[in-house]
């Protein structure tokens, strides 16, 4: 019996185990696959970067070009010096700074309850607001002011004898126009709404709720502690969006005598063509810094806990 299992294991060396064969084989052909599959380095990525660089810093590059530059006199950085003594730069910058946080406070506060309370205890409503939310982008703006015009002159003349009049007139106060407020509420809504609603579809919005409920959580809890937080991403991209399109948008207060950032922008315009260059490269670094804050805001912290490495020793 020791001879046959000798002769046995003899026969098994001298042909070669196929398992022990295979093995190399078959690991030589998967590195040859995925040799074959590794991502090669693709030169277009460069290209197409390259190509919006150019078209995006290009204009900046010539106005800014435009601003120190003056024939026959050379360099000069006048444009800039003479900008933060210029007559209403600093007020109508502040004003529209105060204008976008305001609106961004305001558009979060009746969006953030009324898409939870859709998301909760109403989903057949989602399509709904979605259609009220996007009216906005159907009506321009032009119809938008003609309308409020038609209400501000409306007021006044009818509630003349009313507590009502002094909120007509309150409403128009150059220093603070909250109506213009009012107006870019609404006219950010179809972008807080799409940034909102983007955070809660990737939210499992009612179990959060009531695993924090069947903990004790008051509702105000659940809002600030729960589901904030988890929407810190979407808020941060609202507060964007809605800061954005105020300190650019020009039709409605320059419509209702108001004047904000952008309509100082285009009155100096006519008069200093370098300075309105110059502010408007400014306002373009402003608005970048403010985004950036904002995006950096809206990342939540990341926080990595190292666990200590254990060592096992093999008997």
């Amino acid at each position: 019996m020791a001879a046959m299992t000798e002769t046995a294991e003899t026969a098994q060396t001298a042909t070669g185990d196929p398992v022990t064969e295979a093995v190399p084989e078959e690991a030589t052909a998967r590195a040859g696959k995925a040799a074959r599959h590794r991502p090669r380095p693709r030169v277009w990525r460069g290209a197409v970067l390259a190509l919006a660089g150019t078209y995006f810093l290009l204009p900046l590059l010539a106005s800014s070009v435009f601003t120190v530059h003056v024939p026959g006199q050379g360099l000069t950085f006048q444009a800039y010096t003479e900008l933060l003594g210029a007559d209403g730069f600093s007020q109508s910058l502040l004003l529209s700074l105060g204008l976008a946080a305001a609106t961004i406070v305001l558009s979060l506060l009746l969006a953030v309850p009324a898409l939870v309370a859709v998301r909760i205890g109403s989903p057949r409503l989602r399509p709904v607001v979605e259609v009220v939310c996007m009216l906005p982008l159907v009506v321009p703006p032009i119809a938008l002011v003609t309308g409020i015009t038609t209400v501000l002159r409306w007021g006044p003349e009818h509630l003349s004898r009313t507590p009502l009049y002094q909120t007509f007139i309150a409403v128009q106060d150059e220093r603070f126009p909250v109506v213009l407020v009012l107006a870019y509420t609404v006219l950010a809504l179809p972008f807080v709404h799409r940034s909102l609603d983007a955070g809660l579809r990737a939210v499992d919005v009612p179990t959060l709720v009531e695993a924090a409920r069947s903990c004790g959580a008051s509702w105000p809890y659940v809002v600030w502690r729960v589901l904030l937080p988890n929407l810190r991403t979407s808020l941060a991209g609202a507060a964007f969006l809605t800061l954005a399109l105020v300190l650019g948008e020009f039709t409605i207060a320059s419509l209702l005598g108001f004047r904000p950032f952008a309509v100082w922008i285009v009155s100096v315009s006519g008069a200093q063509a370098r300075m309105s260059v110059a502010v408007s490269i400014l306002s373009l670094l402003i608005t970048w810094l403010l985004l950036l804050f904002l995006s950096r805001a809206g990342t939540a912290p990341s926080t990595t806990a190292a666990a200590p490495a254990t060592s096992r020793k093999e008997p």
